[in-house]
């Protein structure tokens, strides 16, 4: 068999485990730690659970960008000359790398949560009545974050889907220069 199965392989189950690791989180994990009887263990909970993904996550985002890398220089005479084959691989680069800097910051806002959790809260996204400006601010941050994640990693398998169908042999015929 031609071609990158390694590479092609890698590169869809890390985006399959950045897109369904962010979801479980924002749905399983948040939602299971915002059922915590104490308020001071909510954001905590949380915190630690997130904590214990970010390797892996750290890790599939190294494995998918490595895997692009691979993927790209098989297909480097495609993308220079099939038609919208280059703009859509810098498009989703683009997204790709958009998406790995919200994913990051969201840990970084996810740190200061952590390290307010003694104030409490009513859910790892959901500040209570009385919590410091501080962590109703970076509460707010990562309910917006959560969404946009699991938005991006969409994005970037919907990109890599469309360049599957760009490799269609009438696509090819079609877009050749």
């Amino acid at each position: 068999m031609a071609g990158n199965l390694v590479a092609r392989s890698i590169h869809d189950l890390t985006a399959a485990a950045w897109f369904g690791g962010s979801l479980m989180g924002a749905i399983g994990l948040n939602g299971a730690a915002a059922e915590a009887k104490d308020p001071t263990e909510r954001t905590r909970l949380s915190s630690k659970g997130w904590g214990k993904w970010a390797p892996v996550q750290t890790a599939a985002f190294a494995g998918h960008l490595a895997s692009d890398l691979a993927i790209a220089w098989e297909n480097k005479g495609r993308i220079a000359k099939q038609d919208n084959v280059a703009a859509n691989t810098v498009y989703k680069t683009v997204v790709t790398l958009a998406g790995a800097a919200v994913t990051l910051y969201a840990g970084v806002v996810g740190k200061k949560v952590d390290e307010l959790s003694g104030e409490g809260a009513e859910g790892a996204t959901e500040p209570r009545a009385g919590a410091s400006n501080e962590l109703k601010s970076a509460q707010t941050q990562l309910k917006a974050l959560q969404w946009a994640i699991p938005a991006f990693a969409a994005w970037v398998i919907i990109l890599g889907a469309k360049h599957g169908e760009m490799q269609r042999p009438k696509n090819i015929l079609k877009g050749l220069r």
